[in-house]
């Protein structure tokens, strides 16, 4: 570290030991006792290696739990004990208090919610009715959101995610209703005998543990997945390039927006445009303006703060709602929801065979609905279609469970601090009912919405400014009461009509961006148009070249590309889930063929493997500089010389194995600052950036140092004053020649300055009006010229 002096006259150092018993804020070090030594044994480290103490997380729950962030698979625990595993480590142990801890962030992320999760609901189920002919329209999606979330918040195994429609699902509903009408066979007959092929693999799959594969999808897999989706709500909310959504196509006067006004003279769809981009626009602003206020000094107190940043969404959406429906003259699309609650499907006769109108010209009013339970027999002679069903059922089993099992992986994320476990094969089955009862009644399929999901778990944690978890509120009430206000709008449809369209467009662009912001891969990708020296730090960043990190990027850029295309293009997004699960082969067998080991660690694995190895770096760097294997003559050419450039470019040079070291002494890693003297900064050093001491100095403060480590009161009166005028100040830092030249320094001194242990040595600088100068500490022993004891 360093520190400046302006116009400082008289300056002593005090070993940390003195200042450490002079201040009653010191915080307690971490002893001995503290930092025992942990054993791993690690293909990627070359050997078994005693690793440094760091903080630990949680990398999963020992029966079962989500050891996935650590690439390595565990091994199944035997038919069905995985399931008993988890009903016991979630259910069983935190639904009681997960049902009781209200407060105000679940009441406002229960509203924020409810309108993210009743806009795709509406969305997804007109273009439902769009592509089954009304067999599944809004109110059945609204219907198996509302049913589907309230069960799951009562059973579920991870009550922060949020069930809903996907895209993928609804491409291969799409692509079965063409299949039924090829077949001759009723579209949702055959969708029922498929439904229950696919609760038949997801209970099997359940019971043999197949979610132990999910532990294979690293980094690679999750983020490519996760960026797609956010970039699908934040390309849908601005504007669709294979459809008609986003508020850009208001500018286009063929929208189907403007139909209804066609016959108003007065009517300008620009107009209607440009208040549509701007309500758009200022729900998003205001959204994350408001969530700022928790860090903010307005306000009386920091409980209003909280509030205002907890309804912050809420707030913004009832804001540019009325500012939306005040323009009399400009009227914008609003949401378009049925009127009453009843079957989509109306039918022309009392075989309810033929839709109303389409398939019954010039019949004014439709028999009536459909009846809610479908009939499994009803497929037109042909018996054998429900064993036919098994085929394609396999395939829509690989697309739920992949969906389901990549969300649920991302939830479970250590950065995420989530403390009440994971639950893959408990909630494998609870899905598997969904997609079962929801085949028999004609609903849609519903699946881990990721975004929704994700922003569920932001809106329930507790952040410091730069976005890091610092916790998370789990509970089962905030899924339970966002699921609840959609069941009540099945009886009030006609309230949804008061909501501009542009506003929940807003919404979208909001969870989008939020869901963005902590994910890797997209960070990377800005790097591409960053200056190097700019990069932010990471762990990453200061270890891999970065040609080797934009390649690693560049091969996620391709999948995600290849994946959007295939999501896209209708006739082959059904091969979507195939796509998915070969990000899985291809991190495991071919990406360990371009990137060595220690690469992959640093940009494919969770915070703590991360932490381990940098662990496991500065200590090899510590034995290697410092070891006390030979003799402290400090001598110019000793042979723990490391050199400075590895022969290929980007490489890392594995960790040496600590066990073949020579043996020294513990360290304590941890240094305590008296409060108002000391803060910490971070600062590059060899092993990437650390917190460092910097000592404020400033009027006539006062520091010693001794000349060794007191530790009694007669060697504390040994204390030497060291003056400015006795120092040979150094050239500025910024020279490079003088940097190269300077000698170096002897093992004894690299020992005592290669950790902040309690006779560590600083570095001045002082500001002067020549320019920046700094002079090593270790030289001040020669220029003492008085000493005299330390008032204590």
């Amino acid at each position: 570290g360093s520190y400046r002096a302006s116009q400082q006259r008289h300056v002593d150092i005090i070993p940390l030991a003195i200042l450490e018993h002079r201040s009653d804020t010191i915080s307690t070090p971490r002893t001995e006792e503290k930092m025992k030594d942990t054993t791993t044994t690690d293909d990627s480290l070359k050997g078994t290696v005693k690793t440094a103490p760091v903080e630990s997380e949680s990398f999963g729950n020992d029966e079962g739990g989500d050891a996935g962030h650590g690439h390595k698979m565990r091994h199944g625990l035997g038919w069905g004990k995985g399931i008993v595993s988890d009903v016991k480590r979630t259910i069983l142990t935190h639904w009681k208090q997960e049902m009781t801890n209200l407060n105000s962030k679940v009441i406002a992320t229960s509203f924020f919610l409810y309108f993210a999760c009743i806009a795709p609901a509406v969305t997804f189920g007109a273009i439902y009715g769009k592509a089954t002919n009304n067999y599944i329209g809004t109110v059945e999606m609204i219907l198996a959101t509302a049913w589907c979330g309230i069960v799951y918040a009562l059973i579920g195994g991870q009550p922060m995610m949020i069930n809903g429609g996907t895209g993928p699902v609804l491409a291969f509903s799409e692509i079965l209703y063409k299949v039924s009408k090829s077949m001759d066979v009723p579209f949702l007959s055959l969708n029922a005998w498929i439904g229950i092929w696919v609760a038949i693999y997801m209970f099997i799959g359940a019971v043999m543990d197949l979610n132990r594969v999910i532990v294979l999808c690293t980094r690679f897999t999750d983020e490519i997945f996760s960026f797609l989706i956010s970039l699908i709500f934040i390309i849908n909310a601005i504007g669709s390039p294979f459809s008609d959504v986003g508020v850009i196509h208001y500018f286009d006067m063929n929208h189907k927006a403007h139909d209804a006004y066609e016959d108003q003279p007065l009517y300008s769809h620009w107009a209607s445009a440009l208040l549509s981009l701007i309500v758009f626009i200022g729900t998003t602003q205001v959204a994350f303006l408001l969530r700022k206020f928790k860090f903010s000094p307005f306000l009386p107190s920091q409980a209003w703060r909280n509030t205002m940043t907890d309804f912050a969404v809420v707030i913004s959406i009832l804001i540019w709602s009325v500012i939306g429906n005040s323009f009399s003259e400009i009227p914008i699309e609003k949401l378009n929801v049925p009127s009453k609650f009843a079957p989509t499907f109306q039918c022309c006769d009392a075989s309810c065979t033929t839709s109303w109108p389409n398939d019954c010209y010039g019949q004014e009013t439709p028999f009536g609905p459909r009846p809610w339970v479908v009939n499994l027999s009803d497929l037109n002679g042909k018996t054998w279609v429900p064993f036919m069903a098994a085929g394609p059922a396999l395939l829509a089993f690989v697309l739920v469970f992949l969906d389901d099992g990549i969300t649920w992986h991302l939830i479970n994320h250590p950065s995420h601090k989530l403390n009440h476990g994971d639950a893959y094969n408990w909630d494998t089955i609870v899905v598997g009912v969904f997609v079962l009862i929801n085949s028999m009644l004609g609903l849609p399929w519903l699946v881990a919405a990721t975004v929704r999901s994700l922003n569920h778990i932001h809106a329930m944690a507790e952040k410091l400014p730069d976005g890091t978890f610092v916790s998370v509120h789990e509970t089962r009430l905030s899924n339970l009461g966002i699921h609840v206000l959609v069941l009540i709008t099945i009886f009030a449809l006609d309230v949804l009509k008061l909501i501009p369209v542009p506003v929940l467009y807003g919404v979208f662009l909001f969870m989008g961006l939020v869901s963005l912001g902590s994910n890797q891969f997209w960070g990377r990708m800005l790097m591409f148009f960053m200056q190097p020296s700019k990069y932010p730090v990471q762990p990453y960043t200061q270890y891999m070249a970065p040609k080797r990190m934009h390649l690693f990027t560049a091969i996620q850029l391709f999948f995600f590309a290849a994946l959007y295309a295939v999501k896209s293009i209708k006739v082959i997004a059904i091969a979507f889930p195939i796509l998915i699960a070969l990000c899985i082969p291809v991190r495991i067998y071919l990406l360990p063929k371009i990137f060595n080991e220690d690469e992959l660690i640093l940009i494919d694995s969770d915070p703590n493997t991360v932490k381990m190895w940098i662990a496991n770096k500065e200590q090899e760097e510590e034995l290697l500089l410092g070891g006390e294997g030979g003799d402290d003559d400090g001598d110019e050419d000793d042979e723990d010389d490391v050199s400075e450039h590895d022969e290929e470019e980007g490489a890392i040079k594995p960790p040496t194995p600590v066990a073949a070291a020579p043996a020294r002494r513990r360290r304590v890693r941890t240094v305590s600052m008296p409060a108002g003297h000391f803060m910490f900064s971070e600062q590059p050093s060899a092993l990437g950036p650390q917190l460092r001491p910097q000592m404020v100095l400033g009027g006539d403060a006062v520091f010693r140092r001794s000349l060794t480590t007191p530790s009694s009161q007669e060697e504390v009166s040994q204390i030497q004053d060291t003056t400015l005028e006795g120092m040979d100040l150094a050239a500025p830092s910024s020279s490079s020649t003088n940097r190269k030249n300077r000698p170096r320094p002897s093992r004894a001194q690299r020992r005592a300055n290669s950790c902040p242990t309690q006779n560590m040595m600083f570095e001045i600088q002082i500001d002067t009006g020549m320019g920046r100068m700094q002079q090593p500490l270790e030289t001040l022993n020669e220029s003492v010229t008085s000493s005299r004891a330390p008032e204590l």
